[in-house]
This record gives structure tokens, C-alpha cells and sequence, in this order.
């Protein structure tokens, strides 16, 4: 019962409404990046195939303009997120809006895109809109100050954890005893002013490394207290500055400053305010009414799905990184730099025709760069190969893929076994054998690593 009033102690609305105006106002800027970045005619209409999360073949992109409008609701749904008009529509209009374009195509998946999605289904049941919104001064009777503090706790979780998982990951010899992959991002960033000097040294990879596993691992704990508090956030901000300058990772580094804001005190923005004199007196609140009996154990229930889904990957073999079976929706951040080479070979059994195909006669260079490494999806495109060779007149063709991976530096070494018939293998979340097992061999000397890469470059 003592712990039951403790997650019911009521506490002020002010921090939630702060971050909902923050993240609201990042969705909408990351929505109109893509119509300034040319990637939704990059991801959505110039590839004529795409690669279907299992379950959601259905997803297809609106023909025509459909997807530029498609957009278009996105950033209407996040601006009003932002402002709190018509909350509770724009925050599940975004996320259903979003989650549907990320369903088109499993090559565009990112783990900020699979966090957003998350997030949005959290705020759909939360009333963020209660104060600094539209909704609140047109409507008295959703007017809030105080919520109950299980509400704060359940979006510091969800951000708590992509910490907390993504911490864990790199406590891995690769990441460790490597500084892999940072050796190699690290090698590309000679040209940053003032800091490229300092980041070519060779002691500079292993000290990030380390210390990126020490935040990630850290962090929560010491925004959560009072007295580490203030240095927390200070690395916060700096800690995703600085990989939003290095890396090439999107809105990731913001979105995570962003939920940093959920761990200070609930009444900051209020206490900011009246430092700035911008405090104003709050307008009589309506009765609070009272909480579904659902949504505590519904968000007790997303939260163990969000705590198990991580660990999935222990029920497949090999390394993780290798298979990268279990690894999506896992917070596996940063964790490898992984590159690889496909072709297909497919064989008419009867007469013993064989041909040759490139996987860039059905996908664009994107998508082809983004499956060569993945299994999962060299074999959908290779049942995709199957399924046009046999509308092409050819009979039971046999798919079998030469494909080659790279991962932290290592040679390339062959992905996926020669002899398997791909077409004949069915996709789903068993394990899969045809799935070679990595050569655990040391990674080339950084030297040769860079040389390569300059190489692939010219």
C-alpha cells in the first residue's frame, strides 16, 4: 500500500508540459528535415521494391503525392503536439503517422525512429496538455498542475532504459579492448576543427569508448540525484553535442537532451519562469478526473515488454552483431560499423541455367548497401529474385547468395552459407542456421583499415 501511494503522490505538471512542448517542437523540425534533405522521395518513391518487417507486408508507400502529404499531417500532428492543440489526436496522429512510413521499408530503421515511436504511445495516455497548451485554455475542465508522479516515472523508464540497454551492448571485447567502432569514425573526423588533432591520437578511441560505456551506464543514476544532478545534465548536453557533431546519427543526440529535461525537478519550468519574470498566475484547474483502472498496468505491462525485447537476442547463437538476430528494437547504439557485398546466383534445377544477378537490378544503391550486410534481408531479396525469375518462365529456381560481410574493421568473410537455397527458406524469428558463423580474428591494423577506406572512396 506505502509503495501503491508513492507512485500516486501528485506532483507538478510543469517538467511534462516543458517536454512535451520540446519534443513536439523536435518532431516537427526532424518532419520538415525530410522534405529539405530529399529523402522522402530518396526512401519512399525512387526504390521500386521494398523490405517488409515480418507481419507487415501489407505497408505500402500512397501512390503519387501521397507520400509529400503523407508528411505534410506529420508536421501538422507535431506542431500541435508542440503547441497542445487538439493533444491527444496530433500525439497519436504522429505516431501512427510515423510508425506507418518506418513500416514501409526495413532498410530505413534507426533506433531514435523506433524511440520516437515508443514515446508518442506513452504520451497518447498521458494528459501533457493539462497547462501551457491550447487545449487547456480553450477547455478549463483539462486544466492541470499536478499529476500523479508514476506519469513522470514512466517517460524517465522508457529513456532510463535506451540508456541502460545501449550501456550494456558496448560491454563487449569488440568495444572494449578495440575502441571498435570508434577507431574507425574516429579516423574520418581528421578535418573538425580544433578537435580532428586531438581525436587522430591512438589513445583517443579507447578513452571515448570507455567513456561513452561510463555515461551510458551512469547517467540515469546521476541525473536522478539531487547533488550530481547539475554536472549530469552539463554532460548530457555536451556528451550528445559532440556526437551530433562527430557522428552522423540524426536526431538521436537531441531527442536524448530532450529527455534529459524529464529528470530535473517536476517544477523547474515553473521556478525558470519566475526567475525571468515570466510567471503568471495559473487559471483555476477542473476536477481531475480519475485514472482508467487500465493504464497503470497497461504501462506497467509496456514496460516489461520494453525490458524483455532487449534480451531476445539470448535465445539466438553466434555474436550478435554477426547474425543480428534479436538485434532491432534492442538499443544496440552504435555498437558496429558493418559493411558487405552481395550477389545472387540462381540455378534452374532441371536444365542447370544459371545466372548471375546483381542485387542492384532491383534496389536502389541505398537499400543495396543497407541489405549486403543484414541476413534477414539478403534473404528477402533473394526470395524476391525467386519470385521474378519465376514470372520470367523459369522453374523452381534455386536462389544461393555470395555474400561477404565486414564487421569493426575485420576482412570480409562470408555471411551467409553458398550452398543454401534461399528460396526455400522461410523467414521468421526462429534462428537461422544458414547464418555462418563470424571468424573471430583480430581486425586489421588501423592503418590499413584507413587505407581501405580511402580506397572504397576515391
Amino acid at each position: 500500500m506505502a509503495t501503491s501511494r508513492r507512485f500516486q503522490r501528485r506532483v507538478d505538471l510543469a517538467s511534462l508540459a516543458a517536454f512535451r512542448i520540446a519534443f513536439g517542437s523536435l518532431l516537427l523540425v526532424a518532419t520538415l528535415r525530410s522534405f529539405w534533405k530529399g529523402t522522402i522521395a530518396e526512401y519512399f518513391l525512387l526504390p521500386t521494391h521494398f523490405f517488409k518487417y515480418w507481419g507487415f507486408g501489407w505497408v505500402r508507400p500512397w501512390p503519387g503525392p501521397g507520400m509529400y502529404l503523407h508528411f505534410a499531417l506529420m508536421a501538422a500532428c507535431a506542431l500541435g503536439v508542440a503547441v497542445g492543440y487538439r493533444y491527444r489526436a496530433s500525439v497519436v496522429g504522429f505516431g501512427l503517422l510515423f510508425a506507418y512510413a518506418q513500416l514501409i521499408d526495413k532498410t530505413n530503421y534507426l533506433n531514435h525512429y523506433y524511440l520516437v515511436v515508443c514515446v508518442c504511445a506513452l504520451m497518447a495516455c498521458l494528459p501533457l496538455a493539462g497547462m501551457s497548451s491550447i487545449d487547456a485554455r480553450r477547455d478549463r475542465s483539462i486544466r492541470r498542475t499536478q499529476v500523479p508522479v508514476w506519469m513522470l516515472w514512466l517517460l524517465r523508464a522508457q529513456f532510463g532504459l535506451v540508456y541502460w540497454f545501449g550501456g550494456v551492448a558496448k560491454l563487449n571485447e569488440d568495444w572494449l579492448l578495440r575502441a571498435q567502432p570508434l577507431s574507425i569514425w574516429l579516423g574520418r573526423t581528421g578535418d573538425v576543427p580544433v578537435l580532428g588533432a586531438l581525436l587522430s591520437k591512438a589513445w583517443a578511441p579507447f578513452a571515448l569508448s570507455w567513456a561513452g560505456a561510463a555515461f551510458d551506464l551512469s547517467i540515469v543514476p546521476l541525473l536522478l540525484l539531487r547533488r550530481t544532478r547539475p554536472f549530469a545534465l552539463l554532460a548530457v548536453v555536451a556528451f550528445h553535442a559532440l556526437t551530433a557533431r562527430l557522428f552522423s546519427i540524426g536526431m538521436f543526440p537531441y531527442f536524448m537532451i530532450c529527455g534529459a529535461l524529464l529528470f530535473l525537478e517536476p517544477s523547474w519550468p515553473r521556478r525558470l519562469g519566475a526567475r525571468l519574470a515570466l510567471h503568471r498566475s495559473t487559471a483555476p484547474e477542473g476536477a481531475a478526473p480519475p485514472v482508467p483502472a487500465w493504464l497503470p498496468w497497461g504501462a506497467a505491462g509496456f514496460l516489461l515488454i520494453q525490458l524483455l525485447v532487449p534480451l531476445r537476442h539470448w535465445l539466438y547463437p553466434g555474436e550478435l552483431c554477426w547474425t543480428e538476430q534479436g538485434f532491432r528494437f534492442s538499443w544496440n547504439v552504435m555498437l558496429m560499423e558493418k559493411d558487405g557485398a552481395v550477389d545472387f546466383r540462381v540455378v534452374e534445377p532441371r536444365t542447370g541455367r544459371t545466372f548471375h544477378v546483381s542485387p542492384r537490378a532491383y534496389f536502389t544503391a541505398y537499400q543495396t548497401a543497407m541489405m549486403a550486410p543484414q541476413p534477414d534481408m539478403v534473404l528477402e531479396a533473394a526470395q524476391l529474385v525467386a519470385a521474378d525469375f519465376r514470372a520470367r518462365g523459369v522453374e523452381q529456381p534455386a536462389v544461393y547468395a555470395d555474400a561477404f560481410a565486414s564487421l569493426n574493421g575485420r576482412p570480409m568473410q562470408r555471411l551467409i552459407d553458398a550452398r543454401v537455397d534461399l528460396a526455400r527458406e522461410t523467414d521468421g524469428f526462429s534462428n537461422k542456421p544458414w547464418i555462418l558463423p563470424m571468424n573471430p580474428m583480430m581486425p586489421k591494423p588501423m592503418n590499413l583499415q584507413m587505407e581501405a577506406l580511402a580506397r572504397s572512396q576515391e
